[in-house]
Parts: C-alpha cells; structure tokens; sequence
C-alpha cells in the first residue's frame, strides 16, 4: 500500500515558527516522518519547539534563530541549515504580522514593516532557500501562508496593509510557480480563514467578531486547532507533483460568499 504523504527523510523548514500555527503545521509534518528546522527570532520558543517535537514524534529537529527581514541572516541560516542536514525539502513560509487600524490613520511605518516581514521576508526565505538547496537538488516543495484577506477585502476590520501583502504572497506564489515549476519545485499557497493565534486571540474574542463569524462564515465558526494540518501535508506530499501556483482557502467557506 502506497502512503501518498510519507515525508520520512525529508527535511521541513517552518518559518514563524515560535508559537501558534506555525508550530501545528510544524508538528504536522513531523508526523508525516518529516524532520524538522523552527525557524523564528525567539532563540527560547525555537529550541523548546524543536525539543518537544522530536521528543514526540521521534524526528530529528532543531531551531534555528532568523529574522527573515534580514537579508545576511536568511543567507547564514540556510547554510546552518544545509550543513546539518544537507538538503531542504519543505519550506513552509509562516512567519507574519498583522497592522490594525483604519486606513486614513495608517502611518508608513506599519505599512512598512507589514510588507517587509509577510511579503518582502515570505521572498527572501524562498529566494535563498531555492537557490541553496531546492534548485540544486531538483526537487522542493514551497508552501506560503498568505491568508483569505489576500483573496478579498473585508469591513469588519481596517487591515489594508495585511490585505495588500498577503495579496501580493497570492500572486508572489503565481510568479515562483511559474518560474520553478519545471525544475521541480512547487510553489503554493494556503489562505486560511479566521484561526486563533496570540496575535488574533482577543480580537476573534470580541463580540462584535463573534457575531461576524455567524453571518460572514459559512460553517459559523472559527477554524479550530489542527484545522490546516491536512492542506499543508497534502501540499509538502511528493505525491502532489502537478500542484503548483494554486491558493488553497482554509476558511470555513468565507471566500465562496
């Protein structure tokens, strides 16, 4: 019998990787068979992340310390990474942030950063990790974590800069696929809906967003915990090879209304 998402030997970097969904996705993967790189700033939550995964599900992990913005770094934590373990196979782009305000009062410097981490750092890690490992090797399978704000705007919260870089990862994620698909690499994307993160805790508590979730989603709910596992093995799977370029929504069915 044939298991279509085997990942035993692959090696998964997941970047954000301190808290939250990027470490559900990570643990995912590792139950594939994956091994797995936590990739964030937080040396701390890196480390405890890695301890606890391989503690788990008997892989091989490790954290490593990036702040994908930096453009030096990016370059020096692909090569640790090449060096311990000689291949990438997986990149699962999550590292984010998210500016709340109404967009006459956006100042530049939130515009700035959003751009800089969600879209700007989404490409470095991509760039360096195609070019150190993936291209080389033939083989690699990039998932960015845009989000179903990338597909459409919304009006229950002022988020324009979020909206605009996760709309450009959307079509980023386009452009890679269409540059490396025929060198083996798929590049796609995942959109997910409203799911409870530290930085998204207290604003899905509200009440005004609890009575958005019942008429803005259909399912009248918030995605729970583990809710994204399936797309992102099904999107890292040597199988999925004729995959690339595509935006997979995990939201419940906001995007279809």
């Amino acid at each position: 019998m044939k298991n279509y998402f085997d990942l035993k030997g692959q090696v998964a970097v997941v970047t954000g990787c301190s808290t939250g969904l990027g470490v559900q996705m990570a643990k995912a993967l590792a139950n594939q068979g994956a091994n797995i790189v936590c990739l964030a700033r937080r040396k701390e939550k890196v480390d405890a992340n890695a301890a606890e995964i391989a503690k788990e599900f008997g892989v091989e992990a490790i954290g490593v310390t990036c702040d994908i913005t930096d453009t030096a770094r990016v370059g020096e934590a692909v090569k640790e990474i090449m060096d311990k373990f000689g291949r990438i196979d997986i990149l699962v782009n999550n590292a984010g942030t998210g500016a709340v305000a109404n967009a006459e009062d956006i100042t530049d410097d939130q515009f700035d950063q959003e751009v800089q981490i969600d879209l700007f750092g989404t490409f470095k890690m991509a760039r360096e990790v195609a070019k150190q490992a993936m291209l080389p090797a033939g083989y690699g399978r990039i998932i960015n974590i845009a989000s179903m704000y990338g597909l459409v705007g919304n009006k229950a919260l002022g988020s324009a800069p979020y909206h605009a870089a996760k709309g450009g990862v959307v079509n980023l994620t386009r452009a890679l696929a269409g540059e490396w698909s025929k060198k083996g690499i798929t590049v796609n994307a995942i959109c997910p809906g409203y799911f409870y993160t530290p930085l998204t805790k207290e604003t899905l508590d509200s009440e005004f967003f609890q009575e958005n979730a019942k008429w803005m989603i259909p399912m009248e709910r918030y995605g729970n915990e583990g809710e994204l596992d399936s797309a992102v093995v099904f999107l890292a799977a040597p199988a999925s090879t004729y995959v690339s370029g595509v935006m997979i929504p995990v939201d419940g069915g906001y995007t279809c209304i």
